[in-house]
């Protein structure tokens, strides 16, 4: 403790981090009101790394326990973040000086135990013990990762993670982490009402009554609801049924005219029809992963960073159809369309030997997929893909069949289409 002070500055009154530090912690309960080390040239100084918009860095912090180093390489797969130096002059950074390319890095932040890497965001607006915490659940994608929000009076300060070693680990990803600022900055929070070719505020009260006026005098038929990725249940159940009373039965959800299509093969009269059936925790288990029309990486990282993790501890075999893309784990890229998928289906490629040899298969179809023009060609390419290999894919342990959705809403829209 003694020689990790020596050269740790005393920032406790403008870091960051006080209140919820560790160093602050450990010296508290193990550390002596007085050091021994008189350095002749001074404390040790580092200047700040530029990390990008994200994490803010004090790197003369640093106690170089090399957490986040070992994070980015092992859990993110990023191996831009590694140490340059030696002894005392060692120092933890990017070796080319650049930004962090994860949408994981902010973990970072929650891995470092003193003030070297902190939210830039949220420096310098709140002290922890200022802040109230509410535990809440993620719906920035269709993963579900279960967060803390804090609080100060009605205002949210900061999101961070909640530990649930079934879904997110103790993981979220950067847009769940800062995405709580689109609370604020650029926020419409008065309802506008177009006046004389000009956006003029008003009251809700004057907004909804401007709205049943007009709506009362067209025809249900010209009619048409639109709804956002991240409107919970009760919300469209509600809009829903307000149109349908007004005699309309134009509702959509915001997206491409494909979107949210269910192929003629994949009805929703059966929950596994649309579920992740598996269990994100149960990817684990897997020995062979086949991934269609998704992009885990972006459209969901926490199920990214399981499906890496597997990957670098068992012999998890990974074959792609889609877009040829950079994940962070080895994989067969099988092709880009469905003809290729078809070639799979019909056992022409290698990789079918390697999905009838697996013992624990997982079929990882991309919302993507079912919102294609060719959804209905992917989806008999993918029941044939199942009939392959039902021995294994389906058994009374084990149901390898996920759907894996890109946005919150459409999990919603099958659920309620079902009942």
């Amino acid at each position: 403790m003694e020689f990790i002070l020596a050269n740790h500055p005393l920032d406790c009154p403008v870091c960051d981090q006080g209140g919820e530090c560790d160093l602050q912690d450990q010296s508290m309960r193990y550390g002596s009101d007085r050091g021994r080390f008189t350095e002749l040239a001074g404390k040790r100084a580092v200047e700040p790394k530029n990390f990008g918009p994200l994490v803010k860095t004090e790197m003369t912090r640093c106690i170089q326990c090399t957490r986040c180093v070992r994070f980015a390489n092992e859990v993110a797969g990023l191996d831009d973040l590694g140490t340059t130096g030696r002894g005392n002059d060692m120092q933890i950074g990017t070796y080319i000086s650049q930004m962090l390319d994860s949408e994981m890095s902010g973990n970072i932040i929650d891995l470092c135990p003193v003030g070297a890497l902190t939210s830039k965001p949220f420096a310098f607006t709140a002290r922890p013990w200022e802040l109230k915490s509410h535990e809440s659940i993620d719906v920035m994608d269709a993963v579900g990762s279960n967060i803390v929000v804090d609080t100060r009076g009605m205002e949210v300060m900061r999101v961070g993670v909640r530990v649930n070693e079934d879904i997110n680990e103790e993981w979220i990803h950067d847009k769940t982490r800062f995405s709580y600022d689109g609370l604020k900055a650029q926020r419409l929070t008065t309802p506008l009402v177009k006046q004389d070719g000009s956006l003029i505020p008003v009251s809700w009260q004057d907004a909804l009554s401007h709205i049943q006026k007009h709506i009362s005098n067209i025809p249900g038929e010209k009619m048409t609801a639109i709804a956002g990725p991240l409107v919970d249940t009760e919300s469209l159940v509600c809009l829903k049924d307000m149109f349908a009373k007004l005699g309309s039965n134009n509702f959509r959800l915001d997206g491409k005219d494909e979107a949210f299509k269910v192929a003629p093969s994949q009805g929703v009269d059966f929950r596994s029809n649309y579920l992740f059936n598996t269990g994100i925790a149960q990817i684990e288990k897997a020995d062979c992963m086949l991934i269609i029309g998704s992009n885990p990486k972006h459209e969901a990282p926490i199920i990214n960073t399981r499906i890496r993790k597997t990957w670098l501890h068992s012999d998890l075999k990974i074959g792609l159809v889609g877009e040829d893309v950079p994940l962070t784990y080895d994989y067969d890229h099988i092709g880009g369309n469905v003809t290729d998928l078809k070639q799979l289906a019909d056992g022409k490629h290698e990789f079918a030997k390697v999905l009838k040899a697996a013992k624990r298969p997982m079929i990882l179809l991309g919302s993507g997929a079912l919102e294609h023009e060719a959804s209905d060609a992917t989806m008999q390419a993918v029941v044939q893909i199942v009939h392959m290999i039902r021995d294994t894919i389906m058994t009374k342990e084990w149901n390898g069949f996920n759907i894996l959705h890109r946005v919150n809403a459409q999990f919603f829209v099958m659920y309620s289409a079902s009942h």
